[in-house]
C-alpha cells in the first residue's frame, strides 16, 4: 500500500514539458493535439483529411498556425485554439489586445473560413512549478480579457474559455484520490480561476502524463500506469480508496482533481483532458509496443465512454499528439518530438482499433523527397578526428533523438550512427547536395541504410502531394514551419561550408 502511495505521489507531482460535456452513451469519435513544430511538416489537407478517415472530429492547436486554421475551415472538425504563454503578459494587461488577438485569430477564421473553434485555450500549463510563478499573475486577468473580446465579438455562445493545465496544480498528502487539494501555493488563484470559469460557461482543461511518472522513477510500478485489460488481476500498486479501488494512474489522477474541485464547491465543472498519450522514441520506456498498450486501453475507454469513479462518463480526451515534432524542444526529454499516433508523414506506428471497431489508417497523397540518403563513405573511417564536430553539427541543426540509449536506433554500430546524424541535416535542409559535404566523410547514396528498428527517413516534399479534393492553397504547402526549416537551412548550410573548410 505504501509503494502505491508513493506511486500516486510521484505521478501528482510529475510536471510535463508542457455546454457540460458528460456523456451518457459511447463515444464515435475521437479528439487530438495538432502540434505544427516540424521542419517538413504534413500539408494541412493531408493532415485534416488523416483526422477525418480515423473518427477524429476534434483538434487542438497550440498556436493561431494559420495554414492548419485554414485547412480545418468546413471540415467538421471541432477547434480548440491555444494562445500561447509569451501572450499572456499582453493580452492581460490590455483588454484591446484580447480583442484584437480574437479578432485576428477567431472571428477572421470562424467567419472566413469557417472554422469551427469552440474553446480558446489562454495559455498552456502556466501554473507550472518550473516556471516559477511567471505567469502566475497574468493568467486570470487574460483569461478575463479574453472573456470579454469573445462577448464583444459575439462569439461567446459558441466560443468558450479553457485553461490548460497540468497535474502538478493538485495533490493529495495521503495518496488517495479523496484527500485531494489544490497546491497551496495557488490554491487561491486555483479556486478564482475555476470560479470564473464556471461562471462563464467556461471548462477547466487538465493534462494527465503517466508516462511521466516512469521517466521521473525507475522504482514506478509499470502496470500501474495502463489501463488494465478486461478480466486482468488489478495491479499490487492498486490504491484503495474508501469503497473504491483505483487501478490506474488516470482514474486516480483524474479524480484527485474532482475532489479538489468539490472540496471548494466547484464540482460542476466540466473537466477535459487536454494531453495525454505515450511517445515511441527518445527514452528506454517510449516504445512502439509500449505506446500501443496504452493508447489501445485508452481508446477504448473513450470510445466505450467509461469514466472513472467520480465522474462515470469519459469527459472529450484530446489524445497527444496527432503526429511526431522534429522541431520540438526536447529540454523535458529526447521523447518530446515522438508523441505522435502517426509517424511525421502520416504512416500508422502500430496497429489500434479505433470507433466501431476499424483499424487506424495512414495519411494519403503524400510525396516524399527522391529516394537518396546521405551516410558516411564507405572508405571513411569512423574514428577520423572530423567525425565528432561533423556528427555534432549535423544534430544542432537537425533531429538526432532516435539516436540516444534506449530509443531506436540506440544499438547501431558507429558508422550507422554517423550516417544517421548526417543523413537527418541531409533531409531537413531539402536534400540539397551542399548539406551532404561533411569534410569529405559523407557521400549520398539510393540504398536505404535502415537497419532493424533505425529508420533512414526521407522527408516530406511540402510543395508536392497528391489529394483528391480542392488542392491547398501555395500558403497551405509551405507548412506552418517553413520559418524554422529555413532558418536550418541557411545557418545550417552556412556553418557547413565553414566545417567542410576546416
Amino acid at each position: 500500500m505504501a509503494a502505491a502511495l508513493r506511486a500516486l505521489a510521484v505521478l501528482l507531482w510529475v510536471a510535463a514539458a508542457y455546454p457540460v460535456v458528460f456523456r451518457a452513451r459511447p463515444v464515435q469519435a475521437l479528439a487530438a493535439n495538432w502540434g505544427t513544430r516540424a521542419l517538413h511538416p504534413l500539408p494541412g489537407d493531408i493532415t485534416v483529411r488523416l483526422l477525418r478517415d480515423n473518427g477524429f472530429d476534434k483538434v487542438k492547436l497550440f498556436e493561431a498556425d494559420p495554414p492548419a486554421l485554414r485547412a480545418l475551415g468546413h471540415s467538421g472538425i471541432q477547434v480548440m485554439l491555444g494562445l500561447p504563454n509569451e501572450l499572456l503578459g499582453s493580452v492581460a494587461a490590455s483588454v484591446t489586445a484580447a480583442e484584437q488577438w480574437v479578432i485576428q485569430n477567431v472571428s477572421t477564421y470562424v467567419s472566413k473560413y469557417g472554422v469551427d473553434i469552440r474553446y480558446v485555450a489562454v495559455g498552456n500549463e502556466p501554473f507550472l512549478k518550473s516556471y516559477k510563478g511567471k505567469f502566475e499573475a497574468a493568467t486570470l486577468p487574460a483569461v478575463q480579457n479574453v472573456q470579454a473580446a469573445l462577448v464583444k465579438a459575439g462569439l461567446a455562445r459558441q466560443v468558450h474559455v479553457t485553461v490548460p493545465l497540468n497535474a502538478d496544480v493538485y495533490e493529495s498528502g495521503d495518496g488517495r484520490p479523496s484527500s485531494g487539494d489544490f497546491r497551496p501555493d495557488i490554491a487561491g488563484l486555483m479556486v478564482s480561476l475555476v470560479r470564473f470559469l464556471l461562471d462563464n460557461g467556461g471548462v477547466l482543461t487538465i493534462n494527465i502524463y503517466p508516462f511521466l511518472s516512469l521517466y521521473a522513477d525507475p522504482n514506478f510500478p509499470v502496470d500501474y500506469a495502463y489501463f488494465p485489460s478486461p478480466g486482468a488481476r488489478p495491479s499490487q500498486a492498486s490504491v484503495q480508496d474508501g469503497n473504491v479501488l483505483y487501478t490506474n494512474v488516470f482514474d486516480a489522477n483524474y479524480d484527485t482533481l474532482i475532489a479538489a474541485l468539490e472540496k471548494h464547491g466547484l464540482g460542476a465543472i466540466p473537466v477535459i483532458v487536454g494531453e495525454i498519450g505515450w511517445p515511441t522514441d527518445g527514452d528506454k520506456n517510449a516504445n512502439a509496443a509500449n505506446a500501443q498498450r496504452f493508447n489501445q486501453g485508452l481508446f477504448d475507454r473513450i470510445i466505450a465512454g467509461k469514466g472513472t469513479p467520480r465522474r462515470p462518463q469519459m469527459p472529450d480526451v484530446y489524445v497527444f499528439a496527432l503526429l511526431d515534432e522534429d522541431n520540438k524542444s526536447i529540454d523535458p526529454g529526447s521523447f518530446e518530438r515522438h508523441w505522435g499516433v502517426f509517424n511525421y508523414d502520416g504512416s500508422p506506428k502500430y496497429p489500434l482499433r479505433l470507433a466501431s471497431g476499424r483499424a487506424i489508417v495512414p495519411a494519403k497523397g503524400v510525396r516524399y523527397l527522391s529516394k537518396q540518403w546521405c551516410v558516411l563513405r564507405p572508405d571513411a573511417s569512423a574514428s577520423d578526428p572530423a567525425i565528432a564536430g561533423a556528427v555534432g553539427y549535423a544534430c544542432e541543426y537537425s533531429d538526432c533523438t532516435s539516436l540516444g540509449a534506449g530509443s531506436s536506433c540506440g544499438s547501431v554500430d558507429a558508422r550507422a550512427n554517423v550516417s544517421y546524424a548526417f543523413n537527418q541535416f541531409f533531409q531537413s535542409a531539402n536534400q540539397q547536395k551542399a548539406a551532404c559535404k561533411f569534410n569529405n566523410l559523407s557521400v549520398i547514396t539510393t540504398t536505404d541504410p535502415s537497419q532493424g528498428t533505425c529508420r533512414f527517413e526521407i522527408m516530406i516534399d511540402t510543395g508536392r502531394h497528391e489529394l483528391t479534393g480542392k488542392p491547398a492553397s501555395p500558403a497551405a504547402r509551405a507548412g506552418p514551419s517553413a520559418s524554422s526549416w529555413s532558418a536550418v537551412l541557411l545557418l545550417g548550410l552556412a556553418g557547413l561550408t565553414a566545417l567542410v573548410a576546416w
